[in-house]
């Protein structure tokens, strides 16, 4: 891969050329992007580094790698108008929706397909990128996709038939992670704690314990338990979390969206 070219340029294509760009993978030169708002495009550009293109078609002609960031409802006229430029390119996808099979269908065979599942916490390094194990690259291509997918957090594949409950846990998770931060920030306001302060102190608690669990590899329970001194404050909120159903809560949140 020499050239990458990004077709939309929203918050998460934004974190991923600033991230790529950031960590040295790649100059700022070699990233290109297209975006139907040519103003907030340049100006993004400026702050990023990137390569601003006034049309696809200059866009398709600069880069050999192509990163499809645009909308979902948008994918299908692209490839539509456009498929001849993507003969013979590699084709990454952020896209929602847009697997393997999907592109499968409206693309040359000789478009090279990688759909990957990025979440939010990426804008900040910390993301998880789901490849599905499902791809046209070829070998060295997508070692050197995950590469360069890694400077933005953890990567990992996994099959077609499970990318839909990954994607559950890292896309939505972060949702619930954030409703968690905000209900420990009211007790603490409760109890006195400014406001920012209090989600200071949240969200460096949960980043620690989950660093904690990752470098470890100990059980979450195990872990629990660690905190949990006989007749101790933390067993006795375990406690009133059981009894409010904290367990059954995320099971029937992660069962809603796999419906």
């Amino acid at each position: 891969m020499k050239t990458l070219g990004f077709i939309g340029m929203g918050n998460m294509a934004k974190a991923i050329a600033e991230g790529i760009i950031k960590s040295g993978k790649k100059r700022g030169e070699d990233l290109y992007a297209f975006a139907p708002n040519q103003d907030k495009l340049k100006k993004n550009a400026e702050a990023i580094g990137f390569v601003p293109c006034a049309s696809m078609e200059e866009l398709l002609q600069a880069s050999d790698t192509l990163l499809m960031a645009c909308k979902p409802y948008q994918v299908e006229e692209i490839l539509r108008q456009y498929k001849e430029g993507f003969k013979g390119k590699a084709l990454l996808s952020v896209a929602v929706g847009w697997d393997f099979a999907a592109y499968a269908k409206l693309v040359d065979s000789s478009t090279r397909v990688q759909f990957i599942m990025p979440n939010t916490p990426a804008m900040v390094s910390e993301g998880v990128m789901l490849f599905e194990q499902t791809s046209s690259l070829e070998k060295k291509e997508k070692e050197e996709v995950k590469e360069l997918f890694s400077v933005l957090g953890l990567v990992e594949e996994l099959p077609t038939h499970l990318m839909g409950i990954g994607g559950a846990l890292t896309g939505c998770g972060p949702a619930f992670v954030d409703m968690i931060i905000e209900a420990l920030g009211d007790v603490g306001v409760k109890y006195g704690l400014p406001r920012a302060q209090a989600y200071a102190l949240v969200s460096q608690m949960i980043l620690g314990s989950a660093k904690l669990q990752r470098e470890t590899g100990e059980h979450p329970g195990v872990l629990k338990d660690n905190v949990c001194s006989p007749a101790g404050t933390t067993i006795r909120g375990v406690g009133a979390l059981e009894r409010a159903g904290l367990r059954a809560a995320f099971l029937d949140a992660v069962d809603a969206i796999m419906k």
